[in-house]
């Protein structure tokens, strides 16, 4: 039964009852919410007092009451705003930079150059502490099964770079050993890599093409390439190439720049790798089938080559693809067997080495090259050359290429690294594998190496055999150098047939890759299109424009996320303080006469004007045609407003001249003037009313703003309060609240007091507003 008093407001008080949760039923008097002292009398609660019949948006007013209600009890402290916070917490003001402080984190010291010298030289603080009985046997057998597999990947990935074997061997030894100083990782095996070299190809087919080294052959018409020049000038561009790969990944290591490695996302590498195998694929068919191509790069150059290939056909050589496909065959059968019982081998069947070595004795044996025709491998020198200045010269060439290859490089040695120091325990310095990879390649370039990274498989045969740190590539190193010594010049009649095998064989995991694409289009289709863009890109544009084309893509697509976030609108969850979508929660609910407005990214000069256009819409009325209406309505009663005045001149004038005496007529017009009009409403100007009193914005997602964003944030404010609807703004992060400082976005209409560290901060602290205004409006009536 309704209380007593006035019928009319006492029903209202009786049905607001049915707006409060369970929990603060009948509870409203004991809580202590409606501003204390002594009830008025007729009516067990303040309602009626409050004559909410007469005043705009009351049943939103008494209902934002009842939310304050349910609300408030649940805070365990006093509402903060962010200025009330500042001076409890005492925030410390931002800190500026000084010159003075740079120089004292410069200063050097004993502990500082000691810090950095085992930083930089990794080996000195973990091989004192190396446990020998423990490490070592196993370190031995995985250097040597490592080494095993170096020796025909190496002859191979030069054969892929467009290289003399023997390079290869360079690029097995110098650049191995010095990672052993320099790395962090302890199960990455570096050397070449079938994708770096086949960059390094693409690169030497273009700029130094064998149709540049046609000679006449004694005196008569018919040309030969002179192998030797063509072989010599490679290696010097090659070993330019790698050097300023390397002076790039050191300088970026130095500059901690380890994290640009981030802008090739995992989906971006995996495609690129996928369409490099391809490209690797390709550029081996030649070998296989023993047929002589004209050498293509740019654009289409992979569609070129293949095309070719596919008119030379009948050109095959039979000798030379029956090796392969024997060699193929059994290498991948015994791989497989490999995998299969991993678990009972201790070190993978060496069947790259096995194959080399039959190969070649049954190449010398037979004399296949003078028979068949087949292709062999040809000399390579015994022992190490002395080191040869690169030509500068070619650096102006070279940049964008070098720069590509130092990227893709380190990407795919981090990657490795940090997949084996997860699953071991123990941490990779990403800044100092930049340096480590950097000083391999800088200082193996004058040694005529080619550009390194790390390899997979060697890897995981350096893990699964026992190694357990870079000693394990010290020993391989050594298997590489008594090669390079006394066993490489036996390799001379090794078929390039079987390389071609060997390198076709390994891209099975690369190709396994393909496997990403039904997983990405169930998990995410943006990543997809990563994927699938930088694919094509790589096949249609060749390597380095690809590898362009594929992170300015990826970029972008950042740029769209961005620009086109989740926008959502919180509500509460019942009995709690947490807030979250109403279109994705069922049990949450909008806080009656608020909009808690969210965003999924930060504010920034792409996206800030889709935010406050989203924030608008999401209001559910249109607030610029509101302000419009009220403009036009504020310029219609001024013209009513001079009107009157003219008026009431005419009539002044009319009184001075008549019976009554001015001073009357001036002590009634300065009583008019005294009186200031009330400041005109959209209720006093005959327009419609938001359905709210408040707009909370959570800025929990927001990492940073802009000088953009900072305006239309202003924008904001003024718009909603042209409406008269109160802003709030909740969650800033601290580094954002300095930036909004920095760029004067406080004023005296906009102040920390419109910020809360939290959505129910703010929440409540809007309730509260809207009951205090509607208790000062009812005593002034």
């Amino acid at each position: 039964m309704a209380p007593a008093g006035d019928d009319k407001a006492c029903d209202v008080c009786w049905g607001l009852t049915f707006l409060l949760p369970s929990c603060v039923k009948g509870q409203s008097l004991r809580l202590g919410l409606w501003g204390g002292g002594a009830l008025p009398g007729g009516c067990a609660d303040p309602l009626p007092r409050l004559r909410c019949r007469t005043e705009r948006r009351t049943e939103e007013g008494w209902v934002a009451m009842a939310a304050e209600m349910s609300l408030s009890h649940r805070l365990p402290r006093g509402v903060l705003s962010e200025a009330e916070l500042e001076e409890v917490a005492q925030r410390n003001p931002p800190a500026k930079p000084s010159l003075h402080g740079c120089l004292r984190k410069a200063r050097c010291s004993a502990s500082t150059a000691k810090s950095l010298l085992f930083r930089f030289l990794p080996f000195l603080r973990w091989l004192p502490r190396y446990p020998i009985k423990d490490w070592l046997l196993g370190d031995i057998a995985s250097g040597f099964s490592v080494g095993i597999m170096h020796l025909p990947q190496g002859l191979a990935y030069a054969l892929l770079a467009g290289l003399p074997p023997v390079t290869g061997l360079y690029s097995s030894f110098y650049p191995v050993f010095l990672y052993f100083f320099f790395g962090t990782s302890r199960h990455n095996s570096v050397g070449p890599f079938a994708v770096i070299s086949v960059m390094i190809g693409s690169l030497t087919d273009s700029l130094l093409p064998s149709d540049n080294f046609l000679e006449f052959v004694n005196g008569t018409n018919v040309t030969m390439v002179n192998e030797e020049q063509r072989d010599a000038a490679r290696v010097e561009l090659v070993a330019t190439i790698t050097v300023l790969t390397g002076i790039f990944q050191v300088a970026l290591g130095l500059l901690q720049f380890g994290f640009v490695v981030t802008y090739l996302s995992d989906p971006l590498v995996r495609g690129y790798t996928t369409a490099a195998s391809v490209h690797v694929l390709v550029s081996q068919l030649k070998n296989v089938f023993g047929v002589s191509l004209g050498e293509y790069s740019g654009p289409l150059s992979l569609f070129k080559t293949f095309i070719e290939i596919c008119r030379k056909l009948p050109e095959t050589n039979v000798g030379t693809l029956v090796t392969a496909i024997i060699a193929m065959v059994a290498i991948f059968i015994v791989k497989e067997l490999n995998h299969k019982f991993a678990a009972k081998l201790p070190m993978p069947i060496p069947i790259e080495l096995i194959t080399i070595i039959i190969s070649t004795g049954i190449s010398y044996g037979v004399n296949l090259s003078d028979k068949f025709g087949i292709s062999v491998v040809g000399n390579i020198p015994s022992g190490l050359k002395a080191p040869v200045v690169p030509n500068f010269s070619y650096f102006g060439q070279v940049v964008g290429n070098a720069f590509a290859i130092a990227v893709v490089g380190y990407a795919i040695c981090i990657s490795l690294g940090k997949i084996f120091a997860l699953k071991h325990g123990y941490k990779v310095d990403s800044n100092q594998e930049l340096i480590a990879l950097g000083l391999c390649n800088f200082l193996g370039g004058f040694f005529q190496c080619f550009a390194i990274s790390c390899s997979m498989s060697r890897s995981l045969v350096q893990e699964s055999t026992g190694g357990n740190s870079q000693v394990a590539g010290v020993i391989a190193s050594l298997v590489i150098l008594v090669t390079i010594l006394k066993i490489g010049e036996l390799f001379r009649d090794l078929p390039k047939a079987i390389l071609a095998a060997i390198i076709i064989i390994n891209l099975k995991g690369m190709f396994k890759q393909f496997a990403d694409l039904p997983m990405l289009w169930k998990s995410n289709r943006v990543d997809l299109m990563v994927w699938i863009v930088t694919f094509v890109a790589t096949l249609l544009l060749n390597l380095d424009i690809g590898l362009g084309t594929a992170v300015a893509f990826g970029l972008l697509t950042v740029i769209f996320r961005t620009q086109l976030p989740h926008y959502s609108i919180l509500g509460r969850i019942s009995d709690t303080d947490i807030y979250r979508d109403v279109a994705e929660y069922q049990l949450a609910r909008e806080v009656p006469g608020v909009k808690i407005f969210r965003s999924s990214s930060t504010l920034y000069f792409a996206n800030v004007e889709l935010y406050a256009e989203a924030l608008k819409k999401k209001s559910g009325i249109n607030v610029d045609r509101l302000i419009k209406k009220k403009s036009k309505a504020l310029r219609k009663l001024k013209k009513q407003q001079k009107k009157a005045e003219k008026e009431k001149a005419k009539k002044k004038k009319v009184a001075e001249d008549g019976l009554n005496g001015p001073g009357v007529a001036v002590i009634e017009l300065s009583g008019a003037e005294g009186s200031a009009p009330p400041e005109p409403t959209l209720c006093s100007l005959g327009l419609p009313q938001p359905g709210f009193h408040t707009v909370i914005l959570d800025f929990s997602p927001v990492s940073f703003v802009d000088t953009v964003s900072i305006k239309i944030l202003k924008n904001i404010f003024r718009d909603f309060h042209e409406i008269e609807v109160d802003v709030f703004v909740a969650s800033c992060p601290g580094p954002v609240l300095a930036q909004l400082e920095r760029g004067n976005f406080f004023s005296s209409a906009i102040t920390k007091s419109c910020f809360f560290p939290s959505v129910h901060d703010a929440v409540v602290h809007s309730s509260k507003e809207q009951h205090r205004a509607l208790v000062d409006r009812s005593t002034r009536m």
